[in-house]
């Protein structure tokens, strides 16, 4: 018994050995510094046309120098610059976001910042805006997360030309097999007024409310009872697009509407070239 007793007690010493030598082997993550942001200018950055393609600033930040038990780690570290209007604690949907591979630092043009600023943020031109800029840092594995202090600018975008020529009628209007219509295929032109024509919101922004015919489609004319020009989308097969999307002035496919029939409100950008649907 005492013989048992005492291989017993020797095979769970051995066992409790390799378990501490196991954990001192294990290499554990330790963290890193938060990346330090900086910028060649702050304040005021000007934007203007006549000077788009120049350097507006170039943004600067360090390395988080991720550690492990082994020491500093040898992955790829990636970084995302984020840019958000001054109040919106970067909680925006239509936040900028740029990804970084490896770099340490990002020279934008004012053409660059102009763009973020009327085609992702969305904010009007030719005001002053508080803009806000950080970078987040972390592991090729998604592991680490580490954000950078705030940097704050003002900027001022200027007017530039949609991105998708406006109706040069100044008019807008629905017509397919997913509208009411005014015959059973839904495709006569013209169609009926005021309910399938848009209303002019600002020079570049059209909205309509109106009952959809689920999983049929439709175009946007700008020219009553003419089939001469039209606004349709590039590829009608893409996820999502009922929904909203990218749209453009006489491509080859029509819009395709939700699959449930209801009715929608349709809100088209020109400014941005984006159009969106949203059950109302």
């Amino acid at each position: 018994m005492k013989k048992i007793f005492k291989l017993f007690s020797f095979f769970t010493m051995a066992i409790l050995l390799w378990s501490c030598e196991k954990d001192e082997n294990r290499i554990t993550f330790e963290g890193g510094t938060a990346p330090a942001a900086t910028s060649t200018k702050t304040g005021t950055i000007p934007l203007t046309f006549a000077t788009s393609g120049e350097e507006a600033f170039r943004l600067d930040w360090t390395n988080p120098n991720y550690k492990f038990t082994t020491g500093v780690s040898s992955q790829n570290v990636s970084y995302t610059i984020e840019m958000d209007t001054t109040g919106a604690n970067f909680t925006n949907p239509k936040k900028k976001s740029i990804a970084i591979s490896s770099s340490l630092s990002k020279t934008f043009t004012q053409a660059e910042l102009n763009d973020y600023l009327l085609n992702t943020l969305e904010v009007k031109a030719g005001m002053s805006h508080q803009i806000e800029m950080r970078v987040i840092a972390n592991l090729a594995s998604g592991a680490g997360l580490l954000t950078s202090n705030i940097l704050k600018f003002n900027m001022t975008p200027y007017a530039i030309p949609p991105k998708v020529a406006v109706p040069f009628t100044g008019h807008l209007y629905l017509i397919g097999s997913a509208t009411p219509g005014g015959d059973a295929t839904g495709w006569n032109n013209p169609v009926p007024v005021p309910t399938q024509e848009f209303k002019q919101v600002t020079p570049t922004l059209y909205e309509l409310t109106i009952p959809l015919i689920g999983g049929k489609e439709y175009l946007m004319i700008p020219d009553n009872g003419s089939w001469s020009n039209k606004y349709a989308v590039g590829n009608k097969s893409l996820a999502g697009l009922a929904d909203g999307g990218e749209f453009g002035y006489n491509l080859g496919d029509n819009f395709p509407a939700p699959a449930a029939s209801g009715t929608y409100k349709i809100t088209v950008n020109f400014q941005t070239g984006r159009f969106s649907v949203v059950k109302q």
